[in-house]
């Protein structure tokens, strides 16, 4: 079971990307479904008050808001919240634990528009959940697990797969959050999210897959010489490259923010390390970066 921290420190997580993740979604599509998987009752609360607050966004639109939980107070905490949100959100509060998504997801009838789960898994995951999770290819996943999941997510249909190992203060491990998307975008806004309440809650990221099990601190102007070193590595490892695919790199391989990555890219700039295209100017994203020697 989540200690009382990570309980906290995985409700900022979801509330701040679903404060990113809806009102885009619904700018793209009439309907909408958001599925909280093991999530507790307090960030199932969280979750509905967020929905609330769009209320000019869902108006003429369809929310389902679907809550996989076992807790057995879940409709008396919720049904306040359910009172005052629009008519057009939906909210089913179903039994269980979160391996019954699939169940959940086509019982809400969310095939084919925006879906984000955000499923906390107390063991491995599944297939069947993963499949659900996708829901073809409108599916963003935030998942909450004790080991690196990357590779099966992947596998998955996740084009995009960041993820990190929150330290929280004191040492106290937290598992391992992993994102999944087809969408540059809501990478990073995922990554900027993870950075906001980590430095709120004082809370540090390794990579689950670093041997050395170094931890980044995000409170104030990071340590960017790790992420240059990985950068070089990768032009050395693939040739030269966009500002893109440098970016996404980061977004996907190290726990830094696209954001850092410009600034690695200007750092290695200034030491000689790579070239640019042009002289001058801010970096763009079809810019090709080269080595320098």
């Amino acid at each position: 079971m989540p200690t009382d921290r990570t309980t906290d420190f995985l409700r900022e997580l979801l509330v701040r990307q679903l404060t990113t993740w809806l009102p885009a979604a619904l700018h793209r599509s009439r309907r909408a479904t958001v599925a909280l998987a093991g999530a507790d009752a307090g960030s199932a609360e969280a979750a509905l008050r967020l929905v609330a607050t769009h209320g000019d966004q869902v108006r003429g639109r369809q929310v389902t808001v679907l809550v996989l939980a076992a807790a057995a107070d879940l409709p008396a905490r919720l049904g306040p919240i359910e009172a005052e949100l629009p008519a057009e959100v939906t909210v089913h509060l179903l039994p269980g634990d979160p391996y019954r998504l699939p169940v959940a997801v086509k019982a809400a009838g969310a095939a084919g528009a925006p879906l984000f789960s955000f499923v906390d898994l107390p063991g491995a995951v599944t297939p069947k959940l993963l499949a659900a999770a996708t829901n073809g290819r409108t599916g963003e996943l935030l998942l909450h697990t004790g080991d690196s999941v990357r590779d099966v997510l992947v596998s998955a249909g996740f084009p995009l797969v960041a993820e990190v190992a929150p330290v929280l203060p004191g040492g106290e491990a937290a598992g391992v959050i992993a994102f999944g998307s087809r969408s540059d975008r809501s990478l990073e806004a995922v990554r900027d999210a993870l950075w906001a309440v980590g430095a709120d809650l004082d809370v540090r990221y390794r990579d689950p897959l670093d041997p050395t099990g170094t931890a980044v601190d995000v409170v104030g102007d990071p340590d960017l010489e790790p992420l240059a070193h990985e950068l070089l590595a990768e032009l050395r490892a693939g040739g030269s490259r966009p500002v893109t695919d440098l970016r996404r790199h980061t977004l996907t391989a190290t726990v830094y923010r696209a954001a850092d990555a410009n600034q690695a890219l200007a750092d290695l700039l200034d030491a000689g390390d790579v070239r640019r295209e042009r002289e001058s100017g801010r970096l763009a994203g079809d810019e090709i970066i080269t080595l320098a020697r």
